[in-house]
């Protein structure tokens, strides 16, 4: 009597549904994992209005009507929004390769000819690597070199080595240098040709990619210096840079459903910083928050509280900032929840605040 061994043998291939069914039984499914890129690191909500690249829009129209406008990278040309300009001027582009100290000493002898270098790279590579070059070479001679940094503050998960969470912190005591931290698109667009056309060197911190469009829907335009009253409020006072602007008029809608009246203050330019609108603002009964993507430390918080103090006005001020550390890797989102810059973060230091 013949048996058939039914069993399948110790060298069988099994079928690839098979494969897939013995690998669920024995392997727990992977979590869902928020994903981020040091590349892209945009900071767009999903359905929010957009432009893409306002800066090298911005640099092709100005250099349509300037020829005295030139544009030079480090390696990063695609990931700061320099190429659009490089694809519209060759000839005026100048890629340096990867040597930002070259960058800058480059700029500075264009600047010395009469040229309008406007110089790409990281904010970390800008801050760090060629401090000196920028402080001595452009801000000494009070040079028109304007630097545009990539990836500042906490807009990439790629961990300190690119989180230039202190670069206003470095920047704020080089004489001769303005500092800008746009908000938006908006503010992008018509910071460019004001920071062209204004003496000595500059510093414009970058968003970039598929940029926020938020400021159109207010009475507002940007002015060089100039720190501008978005929306009224009688019950709590936000003073706020960059990106935080955003948040904090996400934030100010939010608290209307808790009865609380938020007013908002834009300071896109941190030097030379406008302290007689801000400090009217600030001295007063409501509550009174900083918000910004940087650092506790160095930042527009200590700009706010030294112009209190040289004023003379006593006014206690909650920051919301980074804090003094060297921050994680991780997906954006999670990240700024973790380090208090989202919006339900925002709400519940405010409502806090507020006891």
């Amino acid at each position: 009597m013949t048996t058939t061994n039914t069993n399948t043998p110790s060298n069988a291939v099994p079928t690839d549904a098979a494969a897939a069914a013995a690998d669920a039984e024995v392997k727990p499914a992977k979590p869902v994992r928020v994903k981020t890129s040091a590349m892209i690191a945009s900071i767009a909500e999903p359905g929010q209005k957009t432009a893409p690249a306002p800066l090298g829009h911005a640099l092709v129209a100005l250099a349509e009507q300037n020829p005295k406008v030139v544009g030079l990278s480090a390696d990063l040309a695609k990931y700061t929004d320099m190429h659009i300009f490089r694809d519209r001027f060759p000839d005026r582009f100048f890629q340096v390769g990867m040597a930002e100290q070259l960058l800058l000493g480059a700029a500075a002898g264009m600047a010395e000819t009469g040229l309008i270098p406007f110089v790409s790279t990281y904010s970390v590579f800008a801050a760090r690597r060629a401090y000196d070059f920028l402080c001595l070479d452009i801000a000494e001679p009070n040079l028109n070199v304007n630097v545009v940094g990539g990836l500042p503050g906490l807009t990439t998960g790629y961990g300190p080595s690119h989180q230039a969470t202190e670069d206003i912190a470095i920047f704020r005591g080089m004489p001769n240098l303005t500092i800008v931290d746009p908000c938006d698109s908006v503010d992008i667009e018509q910071a460019v040709p004001q920071l062209a056309a204004a003496e000595g060197p500059s510093y414009l911190r970058l968003l970039r990619g598929n940029v926020p469009t938020v400021l159109d829907e207010y009475d507002y335009s940007f002015e060089l210096g100039k720190a501008k009253v978005l929306r009224g409020g009688n019950d709590v006072v936000f003073i706020s840079s960059g990106l935080m602007t955003m948040r904090a008029l996400s934030a100010a809608k939010a608290l209307e459903a808790h009865n609380v009246d938020v007013a908002v203050v834009h300071t896109p330019t941190i030097k030379p910083f406008d302290a007689t609108t801000v400090l009217r603002e600030l001295n007063t009964d409501r509550l009174a928050v900083t918000l910004e993507n940087h650092t506790v430390i160095g930042g527009l918080f200590e700009t706010v509280a030294s112009a209190a103090v040289l004023a003379g006005v006593h006014k206690k001020v909650l920051p919301v900032a980074l804090p003094d550390k060297f921050l994680d890797a991780g997906a954006l989102p999670t990240l700024h929840q973790k380090y208090g810059l989202d919006v339900d973060s925002i709400v519940a230091k405010v409502l806090a605040g507020l006891k």
